[in-house]
């Protein structure tokens, strides 16, 4: 009988050690992650969807939805564009409507480009106005998922999220939009503000903000989550490297990255990642990449200065970075930037 019950005990321990194995080796669940751009203004987006595409064929994230706020006809085109080089062009696209931002872009032109009569980049979408109104695709999208398991990543104006807020009960959800965010998002990672201690900050209006003030203000007042700001301080600290877009792209004859961070402004000019980092953020928010302020409040003024008030009760914090996560974030923005699409790991381009 000792010797069964110790047999036992043996088999109950070993059952237990490997449920506790299984457990530690199981990968989290990818980050439901929905991007809102103003793709089209500067490259850093391009850069920052690349950096997505990256991280879901790591198993870390899974797009569900790409909104955009630049409004012009091919931004949308050319997010698809991207998208479908990156092996995933089924990817919801919205478009927004009326927005903020109609003047020309520098780079938007390869959504339409030809060699030999063919897209340079093919795409399934032809025009922005073919693709779902923004909203309505937010409300949509977020409709279909988990409670509390969405993380949006807002890189442009607030022109999308704030109509979200203020969108009423519809045949897509009984909800309105505020209500419809306090149940399925858990996350808004945006890049906007500005949160430097340097004398001149009460002077300066971050450009996400100005751009649709009043949508910056709304959203910074009645978004129901907690909200994580990466201000104009953080991505300009961290510079993308000229030499990686000089070099590390060849493996095709044409690449959207490289050739629209070329387009918005040539090397060896290195350009900020403000982008990025919401991103980078918004899916690995442990993996120590970036200091957090404490929590608090943000509001923008009139001018678009961005105001900090602690309160440990707070829903709004900002990220912070020294010089050694410098070092380590923009290494790892281009191991994610340079990363090939699933469809071509492997090959070489001569």
């Amino acid at each position: 009988m000792r010797f069964v019950a110790t047999s036992i005990a043996v088999l109950s321990l070993a059952l237990a050690w490997c449920a506790t194995s299984d457990a530690i080796a199981a990968p989290p669940d990818p980050v439901k992650l929905i991007f809102d751009t103003d793709l089209g203004g500067d490259c850093d987006d391009v850069l920052a969807l690349a950096v997505i595409h990256a991280l879901q064929s790591r198993g870390q994230c899974e797009l569900l939805a790409v909104t955009t706020t630049k409004d012009d006809d091919r931004a949308a085109p050319f997010v698809d564009a991207i998208n479908t080089f990156y092996g995933r062009g089924d990817i919801p696209i919205g478009a927004v409507r009326h927005g903020k931002s109609p003047n020309e872009s520098r780079y938007l032109q390869l959504a339409t480009q030809k060699d030999d009569g063919k897209l340079r980049y093919p795409r399934d979408l032809n025009h922005g106005a073919d693709a779902p109104e923004a909203v309505s695709l937010l409300r949509r999208v977020l409709s279909d998922q988990p409670d509390h398991s969405v993380v949006i990543v807002q890189v442009g104006f607030s022109t999308n999220l704030s109509r979200l807020l203020d969108s009423k009960p519809d045949s897509i959800n009984p909800q309105t939009g505020r209500e419809l965010v306090a149940k399925k998002v858990k996350l808004l990672s945006i890049m906007a503000g500005y949160f430097s201690t340097k004398p001149n900050r009460n002077s300066f209006g971050e450009y996400n903000v100005k751009h649709d003030l009043p949508a910056a203000q709304n959203l910074a007042a009645h978004w129901p989550t907690e909200i994580v700001f990466s201000g104009f301080e953080v991505g300009q600290a961290i510079r993308y490297p000229a030499r990686s877009i000089d070099n590390d792209f060849k493996y095709v004859a044409h690449h959207p990255l490289s050739e629209s961070y070329q387009l918005y402004q040539p090397t060896p000019h290195q350009r900020p990642t403000f982008d990025l980092t919401s991103v980078l953020y918004a899916v690995e928010p442990d993996g120590g990449h970036f200091g957090l302020g404490p929590r608090g409040r943000v509001q923008f003024d009139d001018q678009a200065t961005t105001h900090f008030t602690p309160d440990p009760q707070g829903t709004h914090r900002y990220l912070t970075v020294t010089p050694q996560q410098i070092r380590q974030v923009r290494a790892l923005f281009v191991e994610l930037c340079t990363q090939k699409p699933d469809r071509l790991a492997g090959s070489t381009h001569e």
